[in-house]
């Protein structure tokens, strides 16, 4: 309810404090009960609206009020002038600044200035709930009390542009801090500094003119200025001409203290000893929070800046290779060459998906290859069926032994191969005709050691498979084509890749002591000087996982085997021997395979949490609410999202064949399938870190591959 029309003022001066609350009037009225006409009225009280005392009038003394810092350009600067002129200076902080620059609050107190409350986040008291406002000056004087070693009774509120409110409505929130304990400190003399543009002359001439009337009523000592909230170069300029001004016209510049008739320590009471844990324990939280917000921030741009960085410089290289297979293509480079080839498929617990994998394979239309399949001691018919199906095929040969897994498996098959060219194939594998062709007729280049095939997932049968699929195309077969272009691709995959066998032998065949065969088998080769290269043509068709658990258990031993296999040749790393091996492919798999998946969740965060503190601040400051910074995380995070999208569209571009409609699951992958990941990585370092022993971890085959899919 608002009471009259104004509101009633006592005694003169900008220190103010509400001496009566509004209240109803009463009357007693008297009513002739023949004619039912009033006839007598007391009036016991009147109708009251708020009542201000105004105090602290001093003609000739001013006060120096800065508000809405500290700032980490002006703040410094004005403490300077004040310091060179020893005037003394109150500063109405806000708390999100004072956070951001704690060492400026320290300087001001240290210096001899006093401080004040001036809101956590600067909203219009007057529009928000009260809780908020109790919430937005508690925790500037927890900032203030746990960085100085002192509280502060001095509040003026945001948007307080007059001396004084005049209506009931804007009394509220200044009556609600003097209930908290502040004092009101108003104003009369305001220069008008924080409206662009204005001069230095400008602030000059309005201040002495304000300070010169001598009207009780309107008379003013203390002058409002701004140390932050935009462009206070004029006001840094302004300050030293307007002190000697003052002080030439016989002004004196004293302090709120003074002009209230208080002590320092009254103004700004010391913490008692009994508190000084609950100081202590403030200033750790306001620290974290601090560089907490400045590290999620500086994260979230690397992250953006490298992201965007990388995306051109992998799509470049991409596009270099694309034209160099084109022009194989049009030269038939290498189709005269038929090397004979071994096919070695390790088997265990393969009996629903084999016969696919082989009939494939014997449909192939190059003329010069075996395969060889090695039962790794499974429990299941796999054995079985391979006979049953393929004994009568002289191309296809079976052996069993006791289970000692894929690496012993693979180079058991190795020892009783006889093909120029080895491919290790995993038994879930389909081929189409012409892949073992395409992957064979690279090795017409004596300085060939591996070839890298064009896997893709063949079992688009949900979700899981359809955000594989597409990752299979827009990260690992377009990350191969682009360090092709350099020589150095890390991994040849197992579901689809091609080794010189003379090299297979000088390493010692595939080793069992990490999880990443195929890629610790690349690297081997790559540091002996060869060439990796990647074959677009060699298509092959895999069974992805289709759940989410059986995708983070494949997923946990790729990375796990990824770290074993950086850790393993972290010699070849920055070295200049190795060329871009050690200098642009490992350094790319430990940011973005390993340190970006640790630090991205912080980049959703960062999203989040600007969300969040956008309503927050949003519910604080209502119609002064501006929404800058949030569009810039916004601004950033779309770019960055367009250009993933870009990228993978560049991707789809360089695939023949693709189905363009997955990329209408990108942006639903990077925010649900990329978790998956995030949670997979932090999985593999922490157990990297205990030294675990991991195991294999074989999944269930389901038989779901279509070529084509």
């Amino acid at each position: 309810m608002v009471y009259g029309y104004d509101v009633d003022f006592q005694g003169t001066g900008e220190l103010l404090k509400v001496i009566a609350e509004p209240h109803d009037g009463e009357r007693n009225i008297t009513v002739d009960p023949k004619t039912n006409m009033i006839v007598d009225e007391e009036y016991k009280s009147l109708p009251s609206s708020y009542v201000i005392e105004r105090a602290g009038d001093h003609p000739g003394d001013v006060v120096l009020t800065f508000d809405d810092g500290p700032d980490p350009v002006w703040t410094p600067q004005i403490l300077d002038i004040l310091k060179e002129k020893n005037v003394p200076a109150a500063f109405f902080v806000i708390g999100q600044n004072g956070q951001a620059n704690p060492d400026l609050v320290k300087r001001i107190v240290n210096e001899g200035h006093e401080i004040g409350n001036h809101t956590y986040t600067h909203p219009n008291l007057g529009e928000i709930p009260g809780y908020i406002s109790d919430l937005e000056l508690n925790a500037t004087q927890r900032l203030i009390e746990s960085l100085t070693g002192r509280s502060t009774i001095l509040f003026r509120p945001p948007y307080f542009g007059d001396a004084e409110a005049d209506k009931p409505e804007e009394v509220v929130p200044a009556f609600r801090a003097q209930n908290m304990g502040y004092v009101v400190v108003g104003l009369r003399i305001d220069p008008d500094d924080w409206l662009l543009p204005v001069t230095p002359k400008e602030i000059i001439d309005r201040t002495l003119a304000r300070a010169a009337d001598t009207n009780p009523e309107t008379r003013g000592q203390v002058i409002l200025l701004h140390d932050a909230g935009g462009d206070r170069s004029a006001t840094v300029q302004a300050l030293p001409k307007l002190i000697d001004a003052l002080r030439a016209k016989g002004f004196k510049f004293v302090s709120l203290e003074e002009l209230g008739g208080l002590t320092r320590d009254q103004v700004m009471p010391p913490i008692p000893a009994n508190q000084k844990v609950y100081r202590n324990a403030d200033a750790v939280a306001f620290y974290a929070l601090s560089y907490a917000g400045r590290f999620l921030h500086w994260i979230f741009l690397t992250g953006i800046i490298l992201g965007l960085g990388r995306m051109a410089f992998i799509g470049a290289l991409a596009f270099a290779q694309w034209i160099r297979s084109q022009k194989r293509q049009r030269t038939h480079a290498g189709e005269t060459s038929q090397p004979s080839v071994s096919v070695i498929i390790p088997a265990f617990n393969e009996e629903r998906v084999i016969i696919g994998t082989i009939q494939s394979l014997l449909a192939s239309d190059y003329p010069n290859f075996e395969i060889v399949v090695v039962d790794d001691g499974s429990p299941d018919r796999t054995s079985e069926v391979v006979r049953e199906n393929f004994a009568g095929e002289p191309r296809v040969r079976l052996f069993t032994k006791d289970n000692a897994g894929k690496a012993e498996a693979l180079n058991y098959g190795l020892r009783r191969s006889t093909g120029e060219i080895v491919i290790a194939l995993d038994a879930d594998t389909i081929f189409p005709p012409n892949a073992l062709g395409a992957l064979a007729h690279r090795f017409y280049d004596p300085r060939m050691g591996a070839v890298a095939g064009n896997a893709k997932v063949g079992n688009r049968i949900n979700i899981v498979t359809r955000w594989q699929a597409l990752e299979y195309i827009t990260s690992q077969n377009l990350d191969r084509r682009a360090f092709s272009s350099l020589n150095c691709i890390t991994v040849v995959p197992g579901a689809v890749g091609a080794w010189r066998r003379s090299l297979l032998e000088q390493v010692g065949g595939f080793a069992s002591d990490t999880l990443a065969e195929d890629q610790d088998l690349t690297i081997k080769i790559r540091k002996l000087g060869y060439k990796i290269g990647y074959e677009e043509s060699a298509v092959a068709w895999t069974e992805a996982p289709d759940t989410v658990r059986t995708l983070s258990k494949q997923r946990f031993r790729w990375s796990f085997g990824t770290l074993q296999c950086m850790y393993k040749h972290r010699d070849a790393l920055f070295r200049p021997r190795y060329g871009a091996l050690g200098f642009i492919a490992m350094p790319n798999v430990w940011i973005f395979q390993i340190l970006f998946p640790l630090v991205s969740p912080i980049m959703d965060l960062m999203l989040l949490w600007s969300l969040l503190q956008a309503l927050m601040i949003k519910m604080a400051h209502q119609s002064e609410y501006s929404t800058s910074n949030l569009k810039q995380i916004l601004f950033y995070y779309a770019l960055f999202l367009s250009v993933d999208w870009l990228a993978a569209a560049f991707a789809f571009m360089l695939e023949k064949g693709e189905r363009w409609r997955l990329l209408w699951w990108l942006l639903l992958q990077r925010f649900c399938y990329r978790q998956v990941m995030y949670y997979v990585m932090v999985k593999s370092v922490a157990v990297a870190i205990r030294g675990a022993v991991v195991g294999w971890g074989k999944l269930e085959r389901k038989a779901t591959v279509k070529a084509g899919s």
